[in-house]
């Protein structure tokens, strides 16, 4: 007999209150009919965290309850009270001396998943930067030294969680883990660092000098912005009727990020002021689509917009792209590149310059003296990490007071700092569409036979492969080897040496399936998309930089179809050391939407450089990747606050607390300690009441009710907040020690460790 029906017909979701009394009243006449035939009733919850709290809900209304860790004790268990177990069970039942019902049963159907929380950037940041033993880290006090471990140590009689740090000559810090967020990671680049010594000045004189250096620069980044804002520019808005036909066109739903993005460029372009915006997004993710939307906009309204691009193959896709969303609209569309002939590039340039032609897609073609726009009011920067500082320079010049929309899905460091800093604006497209899988990766030596069964399985499922080879010197020696491996496949190659016509009919012939292989240089790294290409291989995948690898395999895997990558060198070759970390990356980030935890693992890999010049390498070994971040957000903050005539934030002052009471996640309530330190990070980091009731709502659901050392540890963090708080210091600024002696006061009011009398008495 299945018991839902007896309680979950009820309702079909989460009930209000008084038809909740209905259920648990239900269950107990159940219980006790089920009792008197001895049938033992168990309650089946999905998780720990949900057991307790069905626990908590049935002892309310009068019910005795057993709980049960697993089903095996459950079951040696004497009849008797409700026995709760936590394990996966959809709807209950009744056998011949048990009864099972589910939470299902009692609370409804399980929602389904939830809307994912927009994750902010630097919060994708930190979860790549995550700590492991041997790494160099910064403490804000003291600097450089090395993680060694976590260690519980006795502070008075109390076990207290403590991040053990290694400094010159051997000596040890122990920084209590609620103070965790004082520590960074230095980067990956650790050759050569030395050590900081624990006393010494040395960190606090660079520290100072730090300051000094990265408040000039920020200085310099917000006049350059200040100076942008002041420009006008035209306001366009949709054009009502047509926008709604437009949109229609896209074959797809958009993703939430997406939406969001194409708002906020919307935004943008409607304030009167120059837009200059970095939408961040996986390959594939829809950055084309927010493009083609802003161009819309802009054509429509009577500007001329320039779409900037890498390489002509990519020039190609995209002008078939846009003049089929385009057609049917007054708006006229032309390509310049190498492959357009001479007599029709003069064409286009003479459109550009009296305004005949609204839309243009071309290479660094565009960027030539010859090119004169009439009314140039958006530029479009897409895959911005291929140009080189004498592009961009002349981009500079063609930007001057009009929108910008720049789309990458790994930003060059510089472009990446540019936005996490807040001097540009960012919208980050992190959300997958419906559908799609990720690209399976494997590493290895070049093997025949693993290759031939990709290739064949490829075939076989009616697909197309590319093979990239680093160099055209390579090409004809792989595909003699693709024929010993597959002499019955077709294949074509493909490279920058081709002229334009040959290489546009090959192009051409292998998007209409004429070949299985297209054998190429990475001249197809940049944007391209064919759904029907699901496997790639890349011989001498050493020889490739870490941005190349992840736009190449992005060539994949852009259908419903899973797509694979085999990133190969010879056997006989053996792995530099920075190419082995490269190829371990790439197999780490396996996931969708990785493309921005790649660039941030760039960012931490080569540094920022100088953001107001050519240099790609700055100041960031001195202080760490993670601080040197901190330190230039925390000087625009402070130059912003002073413009507005408003007092800067002191970020300084952290507090030590000692309460002679155990802080700590036991390893018995968190085993794994990745996952210990990564909770630690999360809860130094809560910043209000609410966060910290949602941490504890997570905790139980994900590892069972509270142990008293965590939930001293939240208070200790909660302590530290208020401590620190702005409504504690204005009473009597500068007085740190009658701040924390209220804050303690009031704290201790509100646990109710104390009357207000004794508090009193306590300052």
């Amino acid at each position: 007999m299945d018991v839902g029906g007896r309680f979950g017909k009820m309702y079909a979701k989460i009930v209000p209150g008084a038809q909740r009394e209905q259920v648990f009243t239900l269950l107990g006449e159940a219980a006790r009919e089920w009792a008197q035939v001895g049938r033992r009733t168990f309650v089946a919850a999905w998780t720990r965290g949900s057991r307790e709290r069905i626990a908590v809900l049935l002892r309310e209304h009068g019910l005795a309850t057993e709980t049960y860790e697993s089903w095996e004790q459950a079951r040696k268990a004497k009849p008797g009270p409700v026995g709760l177990v936590a394990f996966e069970l959809e709807r209950g039942f009744v056998g011949d001396d048990l009864a099972f019902v589910s939470e299902q049963d009692l609370l409804g159907e399980r929602i389904g998943r939830p809307p994912r929380r927009r994750r902010r950037a630097d919060e994708l940041i930190a979860e790549a930067s995550e700590l492991s033993a041997g790494d160099l880290v910064v403490h804000q006090d003291y600097g450089i030294g090395r993680y060694d471990g976590l260690e519980t140590v006795s502070v008075g009689v109390a076990p207290h969680d403590c991040l053990r740090l290694l400094y010159d000559g051997g000596e040890k810090l122990y920084l209590p883990v609620e103070n965790i967020e004082l520590l960074s990671r230095f980067g990956s680049d650790q050759a050569g660092v030395a050590l900081d010594k624990l006393g010494g000045v040395a960190w606090q004189n660079r520290k100072a000098q730090m300051k000094r250096r990265i408040r000039d620069m920020a200085g310099e980044l917000i006049r350059t912005a200040a100076a942008r804002a002041l420009l006008v520019a035209p306001e366009f808005a949709p054009p009502e009727g047509m926008w709604d036909e437009f949109c229609a066109r896209f074959p797809f739903v958009e993703t939430d990020d997406q939406s969001r993005a194409i708002a906020d460029v919307l935004d943008d372009m409607g304030s009167g002021r120059p837009m200059d915006r970095l939408v961040c997004g996986d390959v594939g993710f829809g950055k084309t689509e927010v493009a083609l939307r802003a161009a819309f906009v802009a054509a429509m309204s009577g500007g001329q917009v320039a779409v900037v691009v890498p390489t002509t193959l990519l020039a190609r896709q995209h002008y078939r792209t846009f003049a089929t969303r385009f057609e049917g609209f007054p708006i006229k569309v032309a390509q310049l590149s190498r492959m357009v002939t001479g007599k029709d590039a003069t064409e286009v340039r003479k459109g550009l310059a009296d305004g005949s032609i609204n839309v243009v897609i071309g290479t660094h073609a565009l960027l030539a003296k010859t090119v004169q726009f009439a009314s140039l009011e958006l530029l479009i920067i897409d895959e911005e990490q291929h140009f080189g500082v004498a592009h961009k320079e002349k981009l500079k010049a063609l930007r001057e007071g009009v929108h910008v929309l720049t789309l990458s899905a790994t930003p060059l460091p510089r472009t990446l700092q540019l936005s996490l800093s807040g001097v540009r604006e960012m919208s980050l497209i992190a959300t997958p569409p419906t559908d799609r899988l990720a690209v399976r990766t494997f590493i290895m030596p070049f093997d025949s036979v693993v290759i031939r069964e990709a290739i064949q399985r490829e075939r076989f499922r009616g697909g197309q492969i590319f093979c990239v080879a680093p160099r055209v010197e390579d090409l004809d020696r792989m595909a003699e080897r693709l024929a010993t491996i597959v002499p019955d496949a077709r294949l074509v190659q493909a490279h920058g040496r081709l002229t334009p016509t040959e290489l546009e009919r090959v192009m051409t012939e292998f998007s209409d399936g004429k070949y299985d292989i297209l054998l190429s240089t990475n001249i197809v790294e940049s944007g391209l998309d064919m759904p029907a290409v699901n496997t790639l291989i890349i011989h001498r995948a050493d020889m490739f930089g870490l941005g190349q690898l992840y736009q190449l395999r992005g060539r994949v895997g852009r259908g419903k179809q899973r797509g694979y990558a085999y990133l190969t060198w010879p056997q006989t070759h053996a792995l530099a050391e920075s190419a082995q970390k490269r190829l371990e990356v790439m197999q780490t980030l396996d996931t969708l939407g990785a493309g921005f935890t790649l660039a941030s693992h760039d960012l931490d890999l080569r540094g920022a450089g100088n953001l107001l010049g050519d240099q790609q390498s700055g100041h960031v070994r001195e202080v760490g990747i993670e601080l040197y971040q901190q330190m230039l957000e925390d000087a625009v903050a402070d130059l912003r606050a002073e413009q507005g005539r408003r007092k800067p934030e002191d970020r300084e002052w952290t507090p030590g607390i000692v309460m002679g009471l155990p802080v700590l996640i036991p390893d018995s309530y968190v085993p794994d300690l990745p996952v210990r330190l990564g909770l630690y990070r999360r809860i130094s980091g809560l910043s209000s009441d609410a966060e910290t009731e949602a941490m504890e709502a997570e905790l139980i659901d994900r590892f069972g009710a509270l142990p008293e050392e965590v939930k001293n540890l939240l208070d200790v963090v909660d302590l530290k907040r208020l401590c620190s708080s702005p409504a504690w210091k204005k009473w009597m600024p500068g007085q740190k020690v009658w701040c924390f002696s209220s804050a303690i006061t009031a704290f201790a009011i509100r646990r109710g460790w104390c009357s207000g009398w004794q508090a009193g008495k306590m300052v």
